[in-house]
Formats: structure tokens, sequence, C-alpha cells
């Protein structure tokens, strides 16, 4: 059996599976309750919002104010990084056919503002606003994630409508300021950051199952540059057969799907070596496809202070004049925190948040100090595509100063395979963040 036939059994398999999940969800689980919610999630990538109480004096933090129709918190984050590379003699080879160049670069990767609140209403129902300089993108401003987390305990967790991540990858669902490492992964540049629709986020307790479900369509992002799709469906699904919140211990286990429709019928996937500053190395160049199919599956496991994962997908388009091509990569990471710090796992939406720092440098403490390594690729050669394969070792240091400040330093050692080449790269990194 070749490789796109066991891709295509493994997603009739998926799809299956799926068709069970939503019938055991439409069935009375009488039994079934969902977890006390303390707080609500403020959009859909960890963050969450206090539960306003108003029979309580409740201390709120210095950037939320209360009105009588809602509360209002006002935040900002912003990168600030400098990359330095040393490309072998084959790199800089590559780099003349590429009509591009390795520069040593200090650049501001990412400014943003926010604002969320907690309606008062008797439902919980959060909203949220942001606003963010990318300087990886043409057009620098665009829209983050902004729209309105509806509270839903009768289905088992929180509808979102608006402006938000997709939904496939734990990594790619994370916020970007709450990863371990400085980029996500080569083989999830092709999936969209933002997408305008409809999500479904839920958790049954104790079967120990997580999801998130979305549909969405270009009417409104058509023409920027994240939206090169006209629609997609997109669901993960994970079981969780160990979780303890007070052990701080969680094994993740979940599978994806996406589904679309490139916009004009064309496509092309690229991505930059896990750099921002770095040109895009490997290029499918655009090619016409009707339909896109990425299936993949993810695996995490923390114990205490140590977090260990892994992801892979593949790419798969409709595509007849170039052979119907398959795509694939993924990656390896292995973190742990030497201070004893710890990843909080979070349930709405499956994912990993920041981590908590109980005494920062600013009061007479170390923060956080955590170390890790990752291993990643992503080849975009098949069918009559040859757009390269490359992959990367970045081993890296994270210093968590407080909750608002962390300093990050990263060495990285990368391989192009391109043009009958194998061109190598040393990558030096580091980064200051700052958020609240």
């Amino acid at each position: 059996m070749n490789t796109k036939q066991t891709i295509i059994n493994s997603i009739n398999f998926h799809l299956w599976i799926y068709r069970v999940f939503f019938l055991l969800l439409i069935l009375p689980f009488g039994a079934i309750s969902q977890e006390k919610q303390e707080t609500i999630p403020d959009g859909t990538e960890g963050e969450t919002l206090l539960v306003l109480d108003s029979t309580s004096a409740q201390k709120k933090p210095w950037n939320m104010l209360d009105t009588r129709f809602s509360t209002f918190k006002f935040g900002m984050g912003m990168l600030l990084e400098y990359a330095a590379y040393n490309p072998n003699e084959s790199m800089e080879t590559q780099l003349d056919l590429l009509n591009s160049e390795l520069k040593n670069t200090f650049d501001v990767r990412d400014f943003r503002l926010l604002v969320s609140g907690q309606l008062k209403t008797k439902r919980a129902i959060s909203w949220k606003a942001a606003f963010m300089y990318d300087g990886s993108q043409e057009t620098s401003w665009y829209v983050r994630e902004t729209g309105v987390t509806v509270a839903t305990p009768e289905i088992w967790g929180h509808i979102f409508v608006g402006r938000t991540k997709e939904g496939i990858s734990l990594s790619k669902v994370m916020n970007g300021f709450s990863l371990p490492y400085m980029e996500r992964q080569m083989a999830i540049d092709h999936v969209p950051i933002l997408a305008d629709g409809i999500k479904w986020l839920g958790y049954l307790p104790k079967p120990g199952i997580v999801w998130n479900i979305g549909m969405y369509t270009d009417w409104l992002s058509k023409g920027q540059s994240f939206s090169t799709y006209k629609w997609q469906f997109v669901s993960r699904v994970a079981w969780l057969p160990i979780h303890s919140a007070e052990k701080n211990t969680t094994l993740h286990i979940g599978g994806n799907l996406r589904v679309g429709q490139p916009v004009d019928n064309s496509i092309r996937l690229k991505s930059r070596p896990e750099s921002n500053p770095a040109p895009i190395m490997i290029d499918t160049g655009t090619f016409s496809s009707n339909q896109s199919t990425i299936f993949g599956g993810e695996i995490y496991y923390t114990n205490g202070s140590w977090t260990f994962g892994s992801e892979y997908y593949w790419h798969s388009f409709n595509s007849s004049s170039t052979n119907n091509p398959v795509f694939n990569g993924g990656e390896l990471l292995a973190t742990y925190i030497f201070t004893g710090g710890k990843r909080p796992y979070n349930t709405v939406g499956g994912i990993f948040t920041f981590i908590p720092i109980e005494k920062s440098v600013f009061k007479g403490g170390l923060g956080e100090i955590e170390g890790l390594i990752r291993f990643s690729s992503l080849d975009l050669n098949d069918g009559l595509i040859s757009g390269g394969r490359y992959w990367k070792i970045t081993p890296m240091v994270n210093w968590y100063m407080s909750n608002n400040l962390r300093l990050e330093f990263a060495y990285g050692y990368g391989i192009l395979n391109r043009y009958d080449l194998k061109g190598a790269t040393n990558f030096l990194q580091t980064r200051l963040q700052f958020m609240f």
C-alpha cells in the first residue's frame, strides 16, 4: 500500500471516529458533569478572566475596570529579537539561487494591544478584541483574535464567534507568548494563523475528552495575507487518560482533521527555518488545487517540571496538474524547568498555557528557568513539486523573570536539502518578551 493510500485510509478512519464522537455527544449523559468554573475564558488561547461575584469585594487587577454593563481588561504585548546566522558554502549557493540572503537582524517581531471583558449577564459571556503589528507580514497591522465567547454548559463547553485560531494543532492554538520556543514548527506554517467563523470548545472530564470544532469562511478576511482559504472545516479531538491539575500531570493524545478550499483554487506552501528574520527557504510555488486535507496527530506528556511532546502532519491536495501531492512534517520536543515551575494544562481549549511565576526577580527570586531541545522538519517534495526539505535542531533556554517579562536564548542548526545541495546554517537568537 503506498503512502497516499495509507493517508486516505487514515482520514476515512478519522472521519468514522468523528461520526461516533458526534453520536456520543447527542446521547443523554446524565452521569457526566462539567467542571465547576472559577474563571471564564478570555478568548480561546488559554487566558482567563475573573468570574464576577457581586456578593464579595473582589480585588480587581490593576489593568481591569468594572462598569455597570461589563468589565474591561486592558493588555499589551511586545517581542524584540536579534538573530545572527552563519551559513556554510553550500547554503550560500542555495541562497543565491533563492535570490535571498541571511542578514544579522534586530527586529520588532510582534507588538499587540488587547482589550477584553465579561458582560454582566446571567449566562457567562466574555468578549475580546486584539490588534497586532507583525514583523513577518506584508500588511503589518491587522486584527487578531476578536469575538465573543458564550458559556454553553448544555453542550459541555463554550461557543466562540469571531476571528480566532482555526483549532488545528495544540501549538498553533496556544498563545504565541506562552510557547516554550520562539517560533512554531515549519509543518504548520501552511495553516492560516487566523480565520473568521464559529468554534465549539468542549470538555468531558469523566471520560477525559477535549475538543474544538470550527467552521470558517473568508467573507470578512478576503484579501488579507493570512486568508488563503475560501472556507475550511477544522476539528481537533483529544483524550486525556491522565490528567491531574494538582500534580501537574497530563497525558494528551489528540487527532486533527482539516478540510478546506483554497482561494481561487490555487495554493502555495512556504516556510522560514523557524527564525522570523530569515528568508523563505522551502517553497512549492503556486499550484492549482480545489481542496486541501490536513491530517495529523499530537501527543504531549507533562509530569511536574517536565514536558515532552510531538506533532506530525500530512498536507494532501487535490491537484491533477501536480499529481495530487502530499507533504509532511513534524516536531519532537522536551523541556525541563530547573527552578521547579510547572506548565499548566487548560481543559477549555485543550492546550498548555502560561507558566505562573511564584517569586519574580523583582521580588528577590529567580523567576523560572527552563531548558529545552527540539527537532523539527518539513518535506515539500512530492508529486511534480520540488519545494525542498528542511530539518532543524534547536536547544534553548528561557528565563521567565516575572509573569510579565521573559528573556530567551536559542542556538539552532539546520539543513536545507534543495537544488541538489545540502546547505547548513548555524543560528544564534535572543528575544525579549514583555506583556501584561
